[in-house]
């Protein structure tokens, strides 16, 4: 907001800004979603900009509920201009929309299809006629103007969402030259790096190159200039209302989807991330009653905006939205009020949830079906069940019946007691017997009177772990002799590729490529992690960075891996995604062969039978041998034209990338390439090409973010089961991972916080605070009744907490 002073004149002196304005899922599409709809993802279903991102799941069930809906159902001539959803074909109009001007797919500034109210039409290159940020605002003009005319006494909505400042960021000729020296980006966490305390991205990824850094100052000049064409946009939109006389009578509110990283942590660029610079966003509001040139303090959401505009509208929110006006924080007091003593004071949320994850499947009739409501899988409900405070102590309580341990392969199982007051439950493995099985970290952390091991967690090394977990690995050979003699000869042919594919890592490369192995190649990538393996003799095949194995057929790996449970983990996790990369290939290139064989062409001499194999292949479905006039034979074809197209599109992708010599790849990660035709349009770049891996597709988190009078702290919990604490009080940036210092009650406490945010349905239970007051008052007391109530009059601005490392009174009245 610091280059958009148009913007900031407006909004800041003629109305209200928001200090403390977040967004509950740092991406793209479940952002847009839950400004929409006002609900959290877990509520509308889209995790991911691809994962039921404008599916006709959401078009069905969640499309009907939106904002625009409600408003064009009471006679408000609304209108959208811009970036609708990531995955919006343009083959139809949302609901709710009188006037549709919806940017086909993701964004762009030139080259781009709109869907013109249903009618597809193509844009090209020119300027200013088809640059994206001028022509939605001159749309938006054109038809107010025309409403005013036509309907004077409608009401109007229109939303104006422009694509900048996101990629290819393409500005106007006209700013092209701006900011020359932009430094915005450069924070105290920029390319702070490694980062071992967090989780597996942050300790994968490492401090970036010269040739990063220096694309960095260029993405951010580049940002700065397309944010240049908004800020005229919006001096443009207040002209028009100041010169149709509607200033007085509009409510104006400028936001954003999610935040923007730049070099934070050694990430060249991206967002998803749960930290500060990815979910905090601008947020501005002026219009009647708003007071001028004032900051709230308050904790507002982008949930909050559909309750707000509806609020604004004069309608009733409906029970599903989760978020809450904020009108109720922008009433000034007025003089008739100021003698009423029992006047109850503003009370709003001081917690929200940050989520962010893949959908989840489910296995119908044996077939993968994408779910359209929660529904967890059984390893999901066990790890869910395993947070509980009653299965996380050990047989010994009374009345017990299950414990949570976690075997030797690191899954969580239940175990049930042999009987009351029993010290251990019965050890159970495949093919072993009487091996005890150490329990889970995550389930050590939240359990408060552990009698197994007391362990100084200040450098997050394992808890209870047992030397004879890990002494497998020095003295047993990972392949037994015959096992290994049928591999010997894959190893001896392969070991070239092996070596290749442990370099670039990407594996689906090794084969086809075939290029020489490069010493460097290994740092090609901004985010190639890990301690390499010394002392490796010369005729061992090295498997991985970490692991090789010696020709006595054993595997031999580096210290780290044997002393640190958590370096074990990730890398474990590492080669679970090679294997993933592996198994996808073998089974495309298997479909491959199994549609070869069908394809095969007919010989000449074989007219006898050409008729008949011909219907056969007519009457028999391919995949299944279903035949399509039986029942369900048109759903079964859906589900694998929808297979079909994934497999074509990985395919695609691969073949690609296989053409373009591509090894900017890593397992399980989100790469890049960035080269001097990227951009089309000035300042170009003209350092070369480079790689950098800055995300994850299956970076599945959990957070909670607390902001009030004395505590301001990120707590998140990880898919992988790695937490993260960082108390913004002390360490506003980030940079330390202060989960050790935790007690473990608050832990837990912390825990039955967050599991609660993710199941809320509803404004009564998404919003703590709120609910802890409307529930009070002779009804029966539930697990938020007690949770931090008191009244305040006014927000004091600057309140530093005596101690930053207990929590206080936060928790009293929490029951682990």
């Amino acid at each position: 907001m610091q280059a958009m002073n148009k913007t900031r004149r407006i909004m800041e002196e003629g109305g209200t800004s928001f200090s403390n304005a977040f967004v509950t899922t740092p991406m793209c599409c479940p952002s847009r979603s839950s400004i929409l709809t006002g609900k959290y993802v877990h509520n509308h279903n889209t995790y991911t900009n691809n994962e039921n991102c404008s599916s006709p799941s959401w078009q069905r069930q969640h499309e009907p509920r939106t904002f625009g809906v409600y408003l064009n159902n009471t006679g408000y001539r609304t209108a959208f201009f811009g970036k609708y959803l990531n995955e919006y074909n343009g083959s139809y109009v949302p609901a709710g929309w009188r006037e549709w001007l919806g940017l086909v797919k993701n964004s762009r500034f030139y080259n781009y299809t709109l869907s013109r109210n249903g009618a597809r039409e193509k844009h090209g290159a020119r300027y200013p006629q088809d640059y994206l940020t001028d022509l939605i605002t001159a749309e938006a003009i054109r038809y107010f103007r025309y409403s005013k005319r036509v309907y004077p006494h409608r009401p109007i909505l229109m939303v104006l969402s422009h694509a900048a400042p996101h990629g290819p960021e393409d500005s106007a000729p006209q700013y092209s030259t701006a900011f020359p020296n932009a430094s915005q980006h450069i924070t105290p966490s920029y390319n702070y790096a490694p980062n071992l305390d967090k989780h597996w991205i942050m300790r994968y990824t490492g401090p970036m190159k010269p040739i990063h850094m220096e694309f960095t100052n260029m993405l951010q000049r580049k940002r700065l200039q397309t944010l240049l064409s908004v800020d005229d946009s919006m001096e443009k939109l207040y002209n028009m209302l100041v010169e149709t006389g509607e200033l007085e009578n509009t409510y104006i509110i400028y936001t954003s989807d999610h935040g923007y990283h730049i070099g934070q942590f050694g990430l060249v660029k991206g967002k998803s991330m749960p930290y500060e610079f990815d979910i905090r966003v601008p947020f501005y509001i002026r219009g009647p009653n708003v007071e001028q040139g004032s900051i709230n303090p308050h904790m507002i959401l982008n949930i909050d905006l559909a309750p707000t505009i509806l609020d604004i509208a004069g309608l009733d929110m409906p029970p599903d939205m989760d978020g809450k006006s904020i009108l109720t924080l922008l009433d000034t007091d007025s003089p008739a009020n100021r003698f009423q003593v029992n006047r109850k004071a503003k009370v709003w949320r001081d917690s929200f949830l940050v989520e962010r994850g893949k959908l989840l499947h489910q296995h119908v009739e044996g077939k993968e079906v994408s779910q359209e409501e929660n529904f967890l899988p059984k390893r999901q409900r066990v790890k869910d069940l395993c947070q509980r405070a009653e299965y996380q102590t050990p047989c010994q309580q009374i009345g017990q019946k299950w414990q949570c341990v976690e075997d030797a392969t690191g899954k969580l199982r239940l175990f049930k007691c042999k009987n009351e007051g029993s010290v251990e439950p019965r050890s159970f493995q495949r093919g072993v017997v009487g091996r005890q099985h150490p329990v889970s970290i995550k389930s050590q952390l939240y359990l408060s009177n552990s009698d197994g091991c007391h362990c100084d967690l200040r450098d997050l090394r394992p808890l209870n772990l047992r030397p004879s977990m890990m002494k497998p690995f020095n003295k047993k050979p990972f392949f037994s002799k015959k096992k290994f003699k049928t591999l010997k000869k894959g190893y001896s042919r392969n070991r070239y590729s092996r070596s290749l594919s442990a370099g670039n890592g990407y594996t689906g490369n090794s084969s086809l490529l075939g290029e020489p192995i490069r010493d460097e190649l290994e740092d090609e990538f901004s985010g190639m992690g890990g301690v390499p393996l010394a002392g490796v003799p010369p005729n061992s095949v090295k498997v991985t960075h970490r692991c090789s194995i010696l020709s006595n057929a054993t595997v031999k790996c580096d210290t780290g891996v044997y002393q640190s449970l958590q370096a074990w983990k990730d890398h474990k996790l590492h080669i679970d995604h090679e294997i993933e990369t592996l198994q996808t290939k073998i089974k495309n290139l298997r479909e491959v062969r199994g549609h070869l064989k069908k394809a095969r062409p007919m010989k000449c001499d074989c007219n006898k039978y050409l008729y008949k194999s011909k219907l056969k292949n007519k009457l028999m479905y391919r995949e299944g041998g279903v035949h399509p006039f039986r029942k369900g034979g048109a759903r079964d074809k859906k589900v694998w034209l929808l297979k079909e197209q994934k497999r074509r599109k990985k395919m695609r992708k691969l073949i690609k990338r296989i053409r373009n010599n591509d090894t900017c790849s890593m397992p399980g990660l989100t790469c890049f390439t960035h080269d001097n035709q990227h951009w089309h349009t000035p300042p170009f770049w003209t350092q070369g090409p480079f790689c950098a891996c800055t995300s994850a597709n299956n970076n599945t988190y959990w957070c909670l973010r607390t902001l009030n009078e004395t505590h301001n702290f990120l707590f998140c919990e990880f898919a992988t089961g790695f937490l993260e604490y960082f108390d913004l009080n002390t360490d506003p940036y980030q940079l330390i991972n202060a989960v050790s210092t935790l007690d473990r009650m608050v832990l837990n406490q912390l825990h039955v916080q967050l599991m609660e945010l993710r199941g809320c349905r509803g404004h009564k239970q998404c919003n703590p605070r709120t609910r802890s007051v409307e529930l009070a008052g002779g009804r029966a007391h539930g697990s938020f009744d007690d949770y931090r109530l008191f009244e305040r009059r006014k927000w004091p601005r600057v309140k530093k907490p005596s101690s930053s490392r207990t929590l206080g009174p936060i928790w009293d009245g929490w029951k682990g």
